[in-house]
């Protein structure tokens, strides 16, 4: 099993020709990643041409429009890599064509444009009033299901398929930790980003993961600012029952000053590390102070198994 994201998942790129774009399909489709087509409205009706995992050429279809895209390839999940400016426009586009699953990689995203395709995104439910999509981002690696397909920008090649759900805001983290657990493995893995304004959360993973019968560990990765991880230790303590193991970056950041991510700036004691893990240690959940001793805690759970 995974969340989200399977090897049947019929993907489309918004941004298939540009320079970002092009690199990460070709590395997607490499993977194994079902890559159906792209977007691009000034290059409609060209195609592009790569290599799969088998080695095999294929070439994709550039479409017009999302709905375009959509309608002739059955796809369900879009990665938007176009430059900020754009992206919002891209993002409401992808949410008009009711696509199940929207990865956005783009960072430097005007806060406020975020918060418009967020709050667009939240406007359009189902007959059972539920959201039709899902936003992962943006600002972040997106998301893998190890074995099966790869939307965004993680190397994949470093870890397997195994047992350990892996939710991050941080990009390089996951990546650290990925390769740190490859012996073990993972059933999926999701950058959600780190911008203060962003789709898919902590907490949205973590009920995923919980109700996933393949996944039998969590691993969530937070940092200093806001209080996504005091929310997610609420959550964990009233909805989890699998083990999960907790890393915050960000134990010497400066007060006031923003540490790499938009959304990672403390004031005064709110979102600090140190409050984040004692939040997440009164609901059970064991962080390590390194990635690696996160690593090990992961390790020594599985071990006691």
């Amino acid at each position: 099993m995974s969340i989200f994201l399977n090897k049947d998942s019929k993907v489309i790129v918004q941004g298939i020709t540009g320079g970002e774009g092009s690199k990460h399909t070709a590395r997607m489709l490499a993977y194994g990643t079902n890559i159906v087509g792209g977007v691009n409205a000034r290059k409609a009706g060209t195609t592009v041409t790569h290599t799969n995992k088998d080695g095999q050429e294929v070439e994709l279809d550039v479409f017009g429009s999302v709905s375009e895209a959509v309608e002739k390839t059955g796809a369900n999940v879009s990665i938007v890599f176009v430059p900020p400016a754009f992206t919002k426009d891209a993002v409401i586009e992808a949410i008009d064509a009711e696509v199940p699953l929207v990865v956005v990689i783009t960072e430097g995203i005007p806060v406020q444009d975020s918060a418009e395709f967020w709050a667009h995104a939240k406007s359009k439910v189902d007959a059972n009033g539920k959201q039709i999509t899902r936003i992962i981002g943006p600002n972040c690696p997106g998301i893998i299901t190890p074995g099966e397909a790869n939307v965004g920008i993680t190397p994949g090649n470093i870890t397997g398929k195994g047992k350990i759900g892996l939710v991050s805001k941080s990009g390089t983290l996951t990546y650290q930790m990925m390769f740190e657990l490859r012996d073990i493995g993972f059933t999926t893995a999701i950058g959600i980003g780190g911008d203060p304004v962003i789709g898919t959360t902590h907490i949205d993973a973590l009920e995923a993961f919980e109700a996933d019968p393949e996944t039998e560990a969590i691993v969530m990765i937070g940092e200093i600012g806001g209080d996504a991880e005091e929310r997610a230790a609420e959550f964990i303590k009233a909805n989890v029952t699998k083990p999960v193991v907790g890393y915050v970056a960000g134990f010497t950041a400066p007060e006031g000053k923003t540490m790499g991510h938009a959304g990672a700036i403390v004031s005064g004691s709110s979102g600090t590390a140190a409050a984040k893990k004692e939040a997440l240690e009164a609901a059970g959940v064991k962080v390590g102070k390194t990635p690696s001793e996160a690593a090990q805690l992961m390790r020594d759970i599985f071990a006691a198994k």
